[in-house]
């Protein structure tokens, strides 16, 4: 599954939670854990989901502080915050209610092909490898050197796991819920004004943009160099398809989900620590 978790990835996540409830399937029954489980496996979103614990990092730089600030506890706090326990338990927890077993049968079956293998398997390397920088360099640098109807099949990869355009606002609902919950919980010494905080947040949203997109782009550049444009073209056609879109709209969900909860709780434990105490 083409999903990006750490805060540097957020420039492409792809939906915002809102979307949750647009594709609540409560005519349908949903499908249980244990094939959920399963699900996740085959699709590669187990391994999604857990990448997003190299976002921790990320963020004491997003209040303008670092590790350090956060005293000699603050790896221990982070992989308990992000244990991968709760990363997929809570998306597990949300699928059961959502994921019906017909749009699971047909993502599946798909990843579950020799070519969904092989797609899962970069896509796997690509979102547990650590060195953002590194991979957008290498990213840019195949980009650039991609044929025309290279460039133009990952233009319609991109768009088509943001089919519903809502990506900017994701990015701007995830800043405001974990800045607001880290001035909630006493993190540092000002409050936030949300109302402020979303109009600065707007005022950058063009840019924003066009950033999601060049980032989406580089991205895809970069995990799918080994795939060939033929079989990188079976892929954009099953993606495109409305079933295909419909799992991607709410895994994108679930994600985002899953990484805004984590990032208010990280909130939370952030202010209960400071430099060189343990908790």
């Amino acid at each position: 599954m083409i999903l990006r978790a750490p805060i540097t990835r957020i420039l492409e996540l792809v939906v915002f939670g809102c979307v949750l409830s647009v594709v609540m399937f409560t005519n349908a029954q949903a499908a249980n854990r244990e094939k959920l489980t399963a699900f996740l496996n085959v699709t590669g979103f187990d391994v999604s989901l857990d990448s997003i614990a190299l976002s921790a990092a990320q963020a004491p730089m997003m209040l303008g502080m670092s590790e350090g600030d956060f005293g000699a506890d603050w790896s221990r706090t982070a992989e308990d915050v992000f244990a991968q326990k709760n990363l997929r338990g809570i998306a597990i927890d949300i699928l059961e209610q959502t994921l019906t077993d017909d749009l699971l049968t047909h993502a599946a079956e798909f990843y579950a092909s020799p070519l969904g293998q092989k797609l899962v398997e970069v896509e796997n390397a690509s979102h547990m490898f650590a060195d953002e920088q590194a991979k957008r360099t290498e990213g840019e640098r195949i980009l650039a050197d991609a044929s025309d109807e290279r460039a133009v099949l990952l233009a319609r990869m991109v768009d088509s796991v943001n089919a519903s355009g809502v990506a900017v606002r994701a990015v701007q609902e995830i800043q405001v819920r974990f800045l607001m919950a880290a001035s909630n919980a006493g993190v540092f010494d000002f409050e936030i004004n949300e109302q402020l905080l979303r109009g600065q947040l707007k005022q950058s949203e063009e840019e924003l943009r066009d950033n999601l997109r060049t980032s989406g782009l580089i991205g895809s550049a970069y995990t799918y160099q080994d795939i060939s444009d033929q079989d990188l073209e079976r892929y954009v056609a099953a993606l495109e398809e409305p079933k295909m879109q419909r799992v991607y709209e709410l895994l994108n969900a679930v994600q985002y989900e899953v990484m805004a909860n984590r990032f208010e709780v990280l909130a939370g434990r952030m202010a209960e620590m400071h430099p060189g105490q343990e908790l």
